[in-house]
């Protein structure tokens, strides 16, 4: 990859760093004049030149060898060029009183891919299907968009429009979660100047949080998957969800999980959760582990191997659809109905509310209630399978 060359006559520069994993950081240095003085003891003019510098978290790679990190490359210097010319002008404002422009042409579509290429946390796919679902709702309400659009094009109505789309195609929580993640870009659009305002301010994604809306398996509907075997299944993936639907820990912790998270000689199983880590002071959990626990956990190998050798997400989600249909279990169950599963299941068993809030790593038991609520559906459910009375 050619080294950036910066017009001298440009202010602030855009400039490039090569980090130690590879990637070439892009960031811009402003010079902000010179002090000039007369020292004392030489009697001779020294001149410091003041300079700041600031990071864009933009990065390219190194040295592209495919079309795509070509075309990725080319795509995040296009939009830090961009960002250093609209910064320039805000130098210029300072000074004349006057703007020329704001991004201009910059299309918010490439914007959000490029943010999604630098984006580094584990709910990736999220941020991925909330671009996607934004591509698909351009594509039916508003094509002339679809293959580019301007940040000051999207307007409140849009948005209004955007969550109705939203909660039409998803269900549960997934609509509030996908507007959840595209509004990280529009907020982040925003503080880096990219647009002018927030045009979610003041909409919702409505969603009643205290509803479990996924599938849980049953106590019986467990034991029948587990005793459910066929040639060529994957033994690793079939331990690995056994084992979130006996401890309630979710996909991405899961396929994390090394040796050194278990304290053998206390029956503890000891991790941060990934969705939490670094945000939350209660992002640890500890679980008691029994006998059952162990047998899918294994005998005690090098710390730093990980329990469960599993493929990708996608690998796993689609194992488990085939593995539910050969045991006979019509409904939708995906890895995190392990989660819901194993909550349901405990406090139908006379479980205290705030052990499984503890259980599940939840840092309040308003994330825990709505588990109550299924137990209640439960049990009212089982009362009128029943036959009628008639006295």
């Amino acid at each position: 990859m050619a080294k950036l060359e910066a017009k001298t006559k440009e202010n602030p520069k855009l400039l490039q760093n090569t980090l130690s994993d590879g990637r070439v950081s892009l960031y811009l240095e402003y010079y902000l004049g010179r002090t000039q003085w007369i020292d004392d003891e030489t009697g001779k003019t020294k001149i410091k030149h003041d300079r700041k510098k600031e990071s864009l978290n933009l990065y390219m790679i190194s040295n592209p060898r495919t079309p795509i990190e070509r075309q990725a490359n080319k795509q995040t210097l296009e939009l830090a060029i961009e960002i250093r010319v609209e910064k320039e002008q805000e130098l210029k404002k300072d000074k004349t009183g006057k703007r020329l422009f704001k991004f201009k042409g910059i299309n918010f579509l490439d914007y959000f891919q490029i943010y999604n290429d630098n984006y580094t946390k584990k709910d990736i796919r999220m941020m991925k299907g909330a671009l996607q679902r934004f591509k698909d709702f351009l594509k039916e309400e508003y094509p002339i968009y679809q293959n580019q659009i301007k940040p000051e094009q999207i307007n409140k109505d849009m948005i209004t429009s955007f969550v109705e789309y939203l909660e039409s195609k998803s269900k549960g929580e997934g609509a509030s979660n996908y507007y959840q993640h595209f509004k990280r870009v529009i907020i982040y659009a925003v503080e880096h100047d990219a647009m002018s305002k927030n045009p979610c301010t003041g909409i919702k994604c409505k969603i009643d949080n205290q509803i479990l809306r996924k599938d849980v398996l049953s106590e019986e509907e467990m034991s029948k998957l587990i005793n459910t075997t066929y040639t060529g299944q994957n033994p690793e993936i079939r331990r690995a969800f056994a084992f979130c639907l006996y401890t309630g820990i979710r996909f991405c912790d899961v396929i994390e999980l090394k040796y050194s998270n278990v304290d053998y000689s206390n029956k503890l199983l000891k991790f941060d959760q990934a969705k939490t880590k670094g945000h939350s002071s209660k992002s640890g959990v500890i679980i008691k582990l029994n006998d059952g626990h162990f047998t899918l956990i294994g005998e005690k190998l090098e710390k730093d191997d990980f329990i469960f050798h599993l493929p990708s997400h996608t690998m796993c989600l689609k194992a488990l659809k085939h593995w539910t249909a050969r045991a006979g279990i019509d409904k939708h169950i995906t890895w995190h109905c392990a989660r819901h599963s194993f909550a349901v299941n405990i406090l139908n068993n006379g479980a205290n509310i705030k052990i499984v809030a503890s259980l599940l790593g939840h840092s309040g038991l308003q994330h825990t209630e709505k588990y109550t609520r299924a137990t209640d559906s439960l049990m009212e459910a089982a009362i009128n399978s029943l036959p009628i009375l008639k006295f």
